[in-house]
């Protein structure tokens, strides 16, 4: 037990991926998780209304079993397979979150003061939820996919797209984490 509860190093799962990627191309399947949000909408009907959703979703249903092994995947290591609730970060980092307010920073998985119950009440930590979720969802589809599809799918097919847009992303973050967020919070 003590093998899979240890951080693997990085190569196993660099190996993992490779693999998973190599498999996909060779049955001739792209692999998405935002794509997965065009497919639940085209399986509820929206292809009736608009023509985006309009597809053969039974064509994409195989990268459904994939968000779902996902979901109970991440629920199975975060509720049976972490040693701590803690993310492991640097002090320095903590002290800077710590100066921005959010004092459950190194000692949560996820910070109190976006995720907590008590953000629903709170306008300023709603807004940032809401307008963050749809600038998230939005970027996603308009950047024909979203972060871990262009970056490992995309860059493992050599797609000239993925790399812009992963160059974005990392713009696009650095921008958000020096500039904005101490603007924000």
């Amino acid at each position: 037990m003590t093998f899979i509860l240890e951080p693997w190093p990085w190569y196993v799962s660099g190996f993992m991926i490779a693999l998973v990627m190599f498999l996909l191309i060779m049955v001739d399947k792209r692999f998405g998780m935002s794509s997965n949000l065009r497919t639940l909408c085209s399986m509820a009907g929206a292809g009736k209304r608009t023509d985006f959703f309009n597809f053969d979703w039974k064509a994409q249903r195989w990268n459904l079993v994939v968000v779902i092994g996902a979901v109970v995947g991440g629920f199975i290591a975060s509720e049976y397979l972490s040693p701590s609730k803690a993310v492991a970060i640097s002090s320095e980092t903590i002290s800077d979150l710590h100066s921005l307010g959010f004092k459950s920073a190194g000692t949560a998985y996820l910070p109190a003061e976006l995720f907590d119950n008590t953000v629903f009440t709170d306008i300023k930590g709603l807004l940032v939820l809401v307008i963050g979720g749809f600038l998230v969802g939005f970027g996603a589809r308009y950047a024909g996919g979203c972060t871990s599809g262009h970056a490992i799918s995309g860059l493992s097919n050599l797609q000239r797209p993925s790399l812009i847009a992963v160059v974005g992303f990392f713009v696009g973050g650095l921008i958000m984490v020096h500039v904005l967020f101490p603007l924000i919070f």
